[in-house]
């Protein structure tokens, strides 16, 4: 039995789970979105807000975030009389887990999200 304890940033998600939390973000408008509402932080943002922002007509924003709210990486609540949207975070970070969980698998590297970080820092 192995001592190993499973790293911190290991996903719990499967290949069932992440895959329409993916396609959800494949659209470059739920993309847009959807970082737009990383952005705005724990506070998250209003429908009205985001509206605002996008310029995305109602009824078209709604069926973005209704993709958006399905996929469990946005969630939604009303407060007063507006619709209040949030960033999932945890499930965020499932999502990026899983994606960089088979990272540098078959081969020792450092991955490339670090070694553009350390460029960055060098200012190359």
């Amino acid at each position: 039995m192995s001592d190993k304890k499973a790293p911190k940033t290991a996903s719990n998600l499967s290949d069932a789970q992440a895959a329409p939390m993916l396609a959800a973000l494949g659209s470059e408008v739920r993309l847009r979105l959807f970082r737009q509402l990383i952005r705005a932080g724990s506070e998250g943002m209003s429908v009205t807000g985001l509206q605002r922002i996008s310029g995305i007509p109602p009824s078209t924003l709604g069926h973005h975030v209704t993709a958006l709210v399905s996929t469990g990486l946005v969630s939604q609540v009303r407060q007063g009389r507006e619709l209040i949207c949030r960033a999932e975070y945890v499930d965020i970070r499932q999502l990026s887990a899983f994606l960089l969980s088979e990272c540098c698998a078959d081969e020792a590297c450092v991955p490339v999200v670090l070694a553009a970080k350390k460029r960055d820092m060098a200012g190359v």
